[in-house]
């Protein structure tokens, strides 16, 4: 009498065969080196710190010198209210990610590592998307973290006179919202152009040169300046922060167009997924 015994592929499977399907290589893999790197760098850490102490440090100077001053009601809200000192945060505390973007990649070119990542990763960009989801997730979160803790500063400041931020009002979430998305797109805005450049000097002086001084030198009045300048990087960008009131004010008499808030965001976004591209065919065709 003949007896068949049935198994599994898994069972009929050789040990090799399965320990090749446990190393294999996938993309979540790959973020999670990328993470690993990211949060065992010194730099890092001090810079996500910097970002968020920048931030609920302006934001806790403002409130405290609002809540002092008498008659603030009338003057916060001329300008959009005290949300609008987001802003200001945010426009600090963009050159600590700038710097944070551009090290993420360039610092592996610095230092050679770049060739045992390439090496890792052979199709090269899976290593370059996993950098930069990385990237934006961080900055992402820590911005929140910063924007959350300085609403209950404001709160516990400005509360008791009625002049914190109302979370039930559209245009303050958007505000709050665009202060996170704004800083991770900056985040990587920089990190493109560094993945360009591979030059953390060259790569900072270009970014800092897009988003401070080009950004200056179009506000002198001269038409063709004028209007191109609503479609720079920082100035676009920053439409998401920018209170309505005053975005309507800029819309009278401007010579070029004038950008709605997610409009402006759109186009830094657009710019991100240009420098991303060029630095994706760069990675593919240049040697590590």
């Amino acid at each position: 009498m003949s007896t068949s015994i049935l198994t599994s592929p898994a069972e009929t499977s050789s040990p090799g065969q399965r320990d090749a399907d446990d190393v294999r290589l996938t993309f979540p893999r790959v973020v999670r080196s990328e993470w690993i790197k990211f949060r065992t760098l010194r730099s890092t850490i001090w810079t996500l710190a910097i970002t968020l102490v920048l931030m609920v440090g302006i934001v806790t100077l403002y409130s405290a010198i609002l809540a002092s001053q008498a008659g603030a009601a009338e003057s916060t809200s001329a300008d959009g209210g005290s949300v609008a000192v987001f802003m200001i945060a945010a426009g600090i505390a963009q050159l600590a990610v700038t710097v944070l973007g551009v090290l993420v990649i360039t610092g592996e070119y610095t230092t050679g590592m770049i060739r045992s990542t390439l090496a890792a990763v052979p199709q090269r960009l899976p290593a370059l998307w996993a950098k930069g989801v990385v990237l934006a997730t961080s900055i992402f979160v820590v911005s929140t973290v910063a924007v959350g803790i300085s609403l209950i500063v404001m709160q516990l400041f400005l509360g008791a006179d009625r002049l914190a931020p109302n979370l039930g009002d559209a245009e303050t979430v958007r505000i709050l919202v665009g202060t996170s998305l704004y800083l991770t797109a900056i985040a990587l805005f920089a990190f493109a152009i560094g993945a360009i450049l591979r030059h953390s000097a060259g790569a900072l002086a270009t970014v800092l040169g897009l988003l401070l001084v080009i950004e200056n030198l179009f506000l002198i009045p001269w038409k063709p300046l004028q209007v191109l300048s609503p479609f720079l990087p920082g100035t676009a960008g920053f439409k998401i922060m920018t209170p309505q009131v005053q975005i309507d004010a800029m819309s009278q008499g401007a010579v070029g167009a004038v950008l709605g808030p997610w409009q402006g965001f759109a186009v830094l976004l657009a710019w991100v997924a240009v420098l991303l591209t060029a630095a994706a065919v760069l990675l593919r065709r240049r040697n590590a």
